[in-house]
């Protein structure tokens, strides 16, 4: 006896059920929640007019989500622009939406978040010999994604206030 294929209603029914709940459990990308139907074998013309219809509806927003993205990442995580654009690139975010949602960003801005996450960091090695604070702190910040210069000038800034507080 061989198993007979769901209907198409049942099909539809079921990726609307698999949309909203990933979408309870937090904001995703449209590729994030194509590639969780696919996994979940909805076939590809199901799939996709449901997509457009939840993000006509508004219940998907690229855009909305990459603005997110980028002000949790910045603020809970102190991650650089660019570790932040590699990110939603991961996510399946078009390269305009990327670009749109990291633009407010400033260098100033990169700077001051390195300079905060090295201070913090360098408090916490104070019992360590300086040279492996140094690359301790470069690894940290390079893995946040900063730049070699921002990385330099942060670990100096947070020297300068390490004396300053030990005055």
């Amino acid at each position: 006896m061989t198993e007979k294929a769901p209907s198409r209603e049942k099909l539809e029914s079921r990726a609307r059920n698999v949309l909203l709940f990933q979408l309870s459990k937090g904001a995703k990308s449209k590729a994030q929640l194509r590639a969780i139907l696919v996994k979940r074998e909805i076939p590809e013309e199901i799939a996709e007019p449901i997509l457009d219809r939840f993000e006509e509806a508004g219940l998907i927003d690229d855009k909305q989500f990459a603005a997110v993205v980028v002000n949790s990442r910045r603020s809970y995580k102190g991650l650089s622009k660019s570790a932040i654009k590699r990110e939603l690139g991961t996510k399946g975010v078009a390269a305009e939406v990327i670009e749109e949602a990291v633009s407010e960003i400033t260098s100033e801005q990169e700077l001051e978040t390195a300079q905060e996450l090295a201070v913090k960091k360098l408090r916490a090695m104070n019992h360590l010999d300086k040279a492996v604070q140094d690359r301790r702190l470069s690894g940290f910040l390079g893995r946040k994604g900063y730049s070699g210069g921002v990385v330099y000038a942060a670990i100096r800034y947070a020297r300068e206030q390490a004396v300053k507080s030990e005055v």
